[in-house]
């Protein structure tokens, strides 16, 4: 079963990112989290992206605020899939300067990207990732899926009733 990291640029971002471990250990998927900061520990940096695969990582799952530079960096030094997390910080331009840096990456550095503080989908590309070699991780995938259907149609009868 694949690895998942979970990293981000300051404590500041675990309540967003916390989302993305929560649903990874829903479906058994093990994750380590870490703070990472392009600017402040770029060191760092270097060691764990070029490392992750090393390290049995399958998935990396970067969240990042402001300048929100930590998901493409990460991208540009590992050979792993990279799903940046943009995250709405306190210094801030309504979250799109988060979103523009991670959804504007050079050709040749992919990063899918998610919503602003989307750090769930984030978590739910992870395991779907590793579902395309996993049966076991598919199927729990299959079941969440079944959920969000089953959850719709009932709120639809609710609704209906209602009258």
């Amino acid at each position: 079963m694949g690895k998942v990291a979970v990293v981000m640029g300051s404590t500041s971002d675990l309540p967003v990112m916390q989302e993305a471990v929560d649903i990874l250990k829903g479906f058994d998927i093990e994750v380590d989290v870490d703070i990472v900061s392009a600017h402040r520990t770029p060191e760092k940096l270097f060691d764990f992206s070029k490392n992750a695969h090393k390290n049995g990582y399958s998935v990396i799952v970067a969240g990042a605020g402001g300048a929100a530079h930590l998901p493409g960096m990460v991208a540009s030094l590992s050979p792993l899939p990279v799903i940046g997390v943009p995250i709405k910080s306190s210094n801030s331009i309504d979250g799109w300067d988060s979103v523009l840096s991670i959804l504007q990456m050079p050709g040749g550095v992919p990063v899918a990207t998610v919503a602003l503080n989307g750090a769930k989908n984030a978590g739910i590309l992870a395991a779907q990732i590793i579902g395309s070699s996993d049966q076991c991780v598919l199927d729990k995938i299959e079941v969440y899926k079944q959920g969000l259907k089953e959850k719709v149609i009932k709120g639809a009868e609710e609704v209906r009733n209602k009258k």
